[in-house]
């Protein structure tokens, strides 16, 4: 009678702690990835009152004559891999891990030690770590390769201090690549003005710093198809021209500076402007084919060495080259020469030519024959620009780079008098431009990506990586210990923590951002097993309370 009281006390017990358990799972109802518990009872030892007997040649066997003594909580399980419902935040720094194969934790620290969670509500902390916003646990990953930015190092995992000083901006890039599209049609009006079509583009150096580059296209032969380009300046941020000051410095050894260094050099054909002499030149000597006169009369005398026309009356200025010829200026002029034969005065300026197909009305080359690129020197310019003064250290040079032109997508059309010509920094590449060049970034968002890769995004347009969230996988992920804040920690039944990680995507599963993992507790089940569980517990009371009268009436015999 008195075991049937302890059974009665042990039902409670046991019933007690399975409501305990039920309690902590609808408390949690609304718990980031909180996972449901569940327990299996189990039978308590049994007394024996009469041992089994074998059979005989006579006689049958007996079976043992036993007694429970009551249950007892055999198991609390852990429902781990098990997923919750996906709940949509919109936060790029909320990750909900999908697992394929495997069931997959972040690993963060909490100053001591490696635990593990599955609740991926994330912040930037005050140093820049990326942290638990529960508790502030560092979450751990992988760090770039510091010798090659695009890899990842999967080593030790670290604390991922995303928003260090060094990620907080990205360096900039000189413009190494142009391109010209559009349509030139022969028509527009601007090829009539003394400056041409003007195009331009802004360019960086490897600082950053902006410069405009300016250049004219004029029609040469609009029979033919023939234009030429030109660069008439590169401005600075201040609106100081570079490519002038450049051209009007002294140079007191090796070659004067000329535009043609600048812009087209490394063609292989010159570019030539005939006039006539019914442009106004005249022959001023049949022995001296270099000297020509302006103005009908001999009033002006050409200067091959200042590229002017001088007068012999006193005070007269000067007429300059590009006045008497339209050019854009006369440090463009490279040369003269005079035809006697066909009395043709011949300029060779600092221009390329664009030679269109007059049937298609596509390029055909750029400056030179069998080209569609013409060369931008424009690291011969610039405070940086490169130098051979032996008293500056070599690494002090280029701070401009050479840009690459392209005019292959360039066209001769009729577009109804109006061009639509125009210049890009950069050169199409599928859908990005390449060698564009880039000033200093400043960071303005954050990214994970699906494998955990988390990247940065930067006002100059770059995407830089950052680091990698690694993941944490176990033989057996119902054997971790929970210790609270959604937390958990190895024992000697889950299997252990390597110390490096896995990467999430190696057997298919992700990282899902903008989502928060739901808790698994199933209500249904849980008032279910309420239900059950209160049932249980009434039922073992009135073991106590029967047995208790069953006593009672034991004691009433001696009455």
């Amino acid at each position: 009678m008195m075991r049937s009281l302890f059974s009665g006390v042990a039902g409670l017990k046991t019933h007690q702690t399975k409501m305990d358990v039920i309690g902590n799972n609808i408390s949690n109802v609304n718990t980031v990835a909180f996972k449901s518990s569940s327990t299996t009872f189990s039978d308590i030892m049994y007394q024996t009152t009469s041992q089994a007997s074998g059979a005989t040649a006579t006689r049958g066997g007996v079976n043992a004559k036993q007694i429970g003594l009551g249950v007892t909580n055999g198991a609390t399980k852990i429902s781990v891999t098990s997923s919750g419902a996906a709940q949509s935040t919109g936060d790029a720094l909320d990750i909900r891990l999908s697992d394929t194969n495997t069931t997959n934790f972040f690993v963060v620290n909490n100053g001591s030690e490696n635990v593990f969670t599955r609740a991926g509500s994330f912040y930037i902390d005050g140093n820049g770590n990326l942290a638990m916003t529960t508790t502030g646990y560092l979450v751990m990953g992988w760090q770039v390769d510091p010798d090659n930015p695009s890899v990842i190092t999967k080593n030790t995992v670290t604390p991922l201090r995303v928003m260090q000083p060094a990620n907080l901006t990205s360096p900039p890039e000189a413009t190494t690549e142009a391109s010209f599209s559009g349509v030139l049609d022969k028509y527009d009006s601007q090829f009539k003005s003394s400056g041409g079509y003007i195009r331009s583009f802004t360019l960086y150096d490897n600082l950053g710093y902006p410069y405009t580059a300016k250049f004219s296209i004029k029609l040469e032969d609009e029979t033919m198809g023939k234009y030429s380009v030109s660069l008439t300046g590169i401005t600075d941020k201040n609106n100081v021209d570079i490519l002038a000051n450049y051209l009007n410095e002294e140079v007191t050894t090796g070659e004067p500076h000329t535009l043609d260094k600048i812009f087209g050099g490394d063609t292989t054909e010159e570019f030539k402007r005939s006039y006539s002499l019914s442009d106004g030149f005249t022959a001023s000597s049949t022995t001296n084919p270099q000297t020509f006169s302006y103005g009908g009369v001999s009033d002006y005398t050409f200067d091959a060495k200042t590229k002017k026309f001088v007068s012999s009356t006193a005070g007269a200025a000067p007429i300059s080259l590009a006045q008497a010829c339209g050019l854009d200026d006369d440090r463009a002029v490279l040369g003269v020469s005079y035809d006697a034969a066909t009395e043709k005065l011949d300029i060779t300026f600092a221009a390329s030519e664009l030679q269109f197909d007059t049937k298609e009305g596509n390029l055909i080359y750029a400056g030179a024959t069998g080209s569609k690129k013409i060369t931008l020197h424009t690291s011969l310019l610039g405070p940086n620009r490169s130098t051979t003064d032996p008293e500056q250290p070599p690494e002090i040079n280029q701070a401009l780079s050479d840009i690459s032109i392209d005019f292959a997508q360039l066209m001769n059309y009729d577009n109804g008098g109006t061009s639509t010509a125009v210049a890009n920094r950069g050169v199409p590449d599928g859908t990005i431009m390449r060698g564009e060049g880039k000033k200093l970034g400043t960071m303005t968002g954050l990214s994970v990506s699906n494998d955990g890769r988390i990247y940065g995004s930067y006002s100059n347009g770059n995407t830089v990586l950052l680091g990698q969230i690694a993941a944490a996988q176990f033989a057996n992920a119902s054997g971790l210990e929970e210790i609270g804040n959604n937390c958990y920690k190895t024992t000697l039944n889950s299997g252990e923590f390597d110390g490096i990680g896995v990467d999430i995507s190696a057997d298919g599963s992700s990282m899902n951002t903008g989502q928060l993992e739901m808790a698994n507790v199933d209500l249904s089940a849980e008032f279910t097993d309420m239900i059950t569980t209160q049932r249980g517990f009434q039922a073992n009371s009135r073991i106590i309370t029967v047995s208790d009268t069953m006593l009672e009436e034991l004691i009433n015999l001696k009455r």
